[in-house]
């Protein structure tokens, strides 16, 4: 029986993750050259599924650092979290936020002609959650080599930062408040 972690199921997740990423970005290709009006809904509908793939692993992968970091760093279960962790990032949620910034800004070009005070709050808001995001991907590798930058504690704190970030940037993007 593989183990999940075992270097094939991680190839064969990522050559999911490629065949997925190919799909969409033809199907999202095709959507354009149809058309602004015609493509709209098309956009924000894959728009919104990439923010939730996107946003689930920016949910998920504070906690797997709190389990992680709460482990014996040579630990059995140090490895599976450290390749749990490294899977999350690089088959959803990497993948996901280029999708999200992609047809996010196309949107924010091709139908707000990038006006709008709230929409500069909003992709203000949408680069510090890339940040957040950046800083991840380096925990993911520290943890990986068994380096324990922090505690639980303080991972419990940091998962909250995507939340917030999250109502705000979907606040901006409902209400339009300015």
């Amino acid at each position: 029986m593989e183990k999940q972690i075992d270097a094939r199921p991680g190839r064969q997740a990522a050559k999911k993750a490629a065949t997925a990423l190919i799909f969409f970005g033809l199907v999202g290709a095709g959507i354009m050259l149809a058309g602004p009006d015609e493509a709209y809904p098309w956009i924000k509908a894959l728009h919104i599924i990439a923010i939730i793939s996107w946003m689930a692993g920016m949910l998920y992968l504070p906690r797997l650092f709190i389990y992680h970091s709460d482990c014996d760093p040579s630990s059995e279960q140090a490895r599976t979290l450290a390749v749990m962790e490294a899977r999350l990032m690089k088959v959803i949620m990497n993948p996901a936020m280029v999708v999200s910034w992609v047809l996010g800004l196309y949107l924010a070009w091709q139908v707000f002609a990038f006006q709008g005070g709230w929409l500069h709050a909003k992709i203000a808001a949408v680069i510090a959650l890339s940040g957040v995001h950046g800083y991840f991907a380096k925990a993911v590798k520290s943890f990986g080599r068994g380096e324990y930058i922090k505690t639980p504690r303080y991972w419990r704190m940091m998962n909250e930062a995507p939340t917030l970030l999250m109502i705000l940037i979907v606040v901006l993007a409902v209400v339009k408040p300015f």
